[in-house]
């Protein structure tokens, strides 16, 4: 079979990946991603363009240095129009949790397959989910339970954990919200002969 390399330090999106009973290397892609960020804001690309870009980054820096099927996947968040990059402290969780609450936002999700330097294939799937009016003991509670971890997360929350109190309603691919979009890579990993079909 020909070698998958995930190109993401993303827990989840190996934990998804691995889940679909893929065999996989993990190889970090280095890539600087605010410096991608603000050139792709800079050229009028909105969140949806950052990923898709630095899902390609990524793919392409570790397929130049590595042989096989390269994985390359980000997600951004976007709210009232505005890119959103992970908290840096649980008071910024909690500002952002606050901000987005009995309101709806949008993840997009690129994943990007690459070899040998090239793009084969991408795709972003976007969703949108919507916070509930949650209290704020309730908030406060979450955070005291979730901890650091949730800085690990652009929304400050994980759908497969208790962050699925937060929301009223979801709309859009599960996967694709856990930060990988997995049906349409397995058809491509299918089709190159990197999984049995």
């Amino acid at each position: 079979m020909t070698r998958i390399i995930l190109a993401s330090q993303s827990a989840a999106r190996s934990q998804v990946l691995a889940g679909a009973g893929v065999t996989f290397d993990k190889i970090v892609s280095g890539v600087d991603e605010d410096q991608v960020k603000t050139r792709i804001l800079a050229e009028g690309g909105g969140p949806k363009a950052v990923a898709q870009a630095l899902a390609d980054i990524k793919a392409l820096t570790v397929s130049d240095l590595q042989p096989g099927l390269v994985i390359g996947a980000d997600q951004t968040l976007e709210f009232a129009g505005a890119l959103y990059d992970k908290a840096t402290s649980l008071d910024e969780a909690r500002a952002r949790l606050l901000a987005l609450r009995g309101k709806p936002h949008h993840l997009h999700s690129a994943v990007t397959l690459a070899k040998d330097g090239e793009v084969l294939w991408s795709e972003t799937a976007c969703a949108t989910l919507t916070m509930r009016d949650f209290s704020e003991p309730f908030l406060d509670a979450y955070l005291q339970m979730e901890g650091d971890g949730l800085l690990g997360s652009v929304g400050c929350y994980r759908l497969e954990g208790p962050g699925a109190q937060l929301f009223a309603q979801i709309e859009g691919d599960y996967f694709a919200i856990l930060g990988l979009p997995l049906l349409g890579l397995l058809d491509q990993l299918r089709q190159r002969g990197a999984l049995i079909p």
